[in-house]
């Protein structure tokens, strides 16, 4: 009998990206003895994203089940326990995956014993427009994203999350399901649950994952302060074992920076070190954009790449903080 592998789609309103997504996951090397099923959990689509799988799709190739719930953390549990699979593929619609990339996760969890494992992100543009790749631009240099290995790393070993995840399914019955009261993070806490519980998560950044991004800053700004920075904070009060300087980094800057201008007026002192720092940050913003502009070809990047990654900064910073505010008013989403 051959060893099933359970590929989880989570989607919601995806007809840009759905079909591309299942032509690359129906396009992999399969192993011998192993066989794939596909589940893709639907947020109840407002668009053709059901119609695009059925209409190109054979029901043998994919199996759509409804989330009602909408998120999707509640989309892959739910697909996680309808599953007949000894492993577990969680992928994203947004992406575009490699012939190669069951054949190599399946390697590397198989070598080293992992619980988890997964390859780095290739960030490409969601538009062929200028604010779609200062987007690209910003996600993919560290001083953009930080020390985030699976974004700009190159590296292969172990490490505490990697993208979507190639799971053993005996790790759902260890350490459970993914926190339904996440509808951001949940993937991060779920690769932390694992680490607490002295599980081993790896990561091959030689294995590449094509992903689109937002297809202009305003949407890509948005997402940050009203979806992904709060649910930073929301995650740290659920799950304490998931707090990283890393992740609180903006928020210490965007304090500093309301802080420090408040303070501006009382002594010279605030007013140098205010200066001084800005002006070191304005440093290293110039370096990263110029970095970029050689990277991607354009000279553009280099006069407003300084002022987006401030943006970006500010912005997930002050997300951030008020995720921290209404968690001390009591009347976070987590805490309903």
């Amino acid at each position: 009998m051959n060893t099933i592998v359970s590929i989880l789609i989570p989607t919601l309103n995806e007809k840009n990206y759905i079909v591309d997504c299942i032509r690359s996951v129906l396009n992999f090397d399969i192993p011998d003895g192993y066989e794939i099923e596909i589940i893709v959990a639907d947020g109840m689509s407002k668009d053709n994203t059901r119609e695009l799988i059925t209409t190109n799709f054979a029901d043998d190739q994919v199996s759509i089940i409804d989330n009602e719930a909408v998120y999707q953390a509640n989309g892959i549990n739910k697909a996680i326990q309808l599953s007949k699979g000894d492993f577990i593929m969680r992928l994203d619609a947004h992406a575009i995956y490699p012939k190669d990339y069951l054949k190599r996760c399946l390697t590397l969890i198989i070598e080293t014993g992992a619980d988890n494992v997964g390859g780095a992100v290739l960030t490409l543009r969601g538009a062929e427009n200028f604010t779609a790749k200062l987007v690209q631009s910003l996600t993919t240099h560290p001083f953009g994203v930080g020390d985030s290995t699976f974004r700009t790393g190159d590296y292969k070993g172990e490490v505490d999350t990697v993208p979507y995840g190639f799971f053993r399914r005996t790790i759902f019955n260890k350490v459970g399901l993914l926190n339904e009261k996440l509808i951001r993070a949940q993937d991060y806490e779920f690769n932390r649950r694992i680490k607490k519980d002295g599980g081993k998560i790896y990561i091959d950044t030689s294995i590449k994952i094509k992903y689109f991004n937002q297809a202009s800053l305003a949407k890509f700004y948005c997402k940050q302060y009203f979806k992904e920075a709060p649910y930073n904070a929301y995650m740290w009060y659920l799950a304490p074992y998931t707090f990283t300087v890393r992740h609180a980094i903006t928020a210490i800057f965007t304090a500093g920076i309301i802080l420090g201008f408040l303070l501006l007026f009382l002594h010279n002192f605030f007013l140098y070190a205010y200066l001084g720092s800005l002006f070191l940050y304005g440093i290293l913003a110039v370096l990263s954009a110029f970095q970029q502009a050689r990277r991607y070809k354009d000279v553009r990047l280099l006069a407003t790449l300084p002022l987006c990654f401030f943006g970006f900064h500010f912005i997930h910073g002050l997300g951030v903080l008020k995720g921290c505010l209404l968690l001390l008013a009591g009347i976070a989403p987590v805490q309903k």
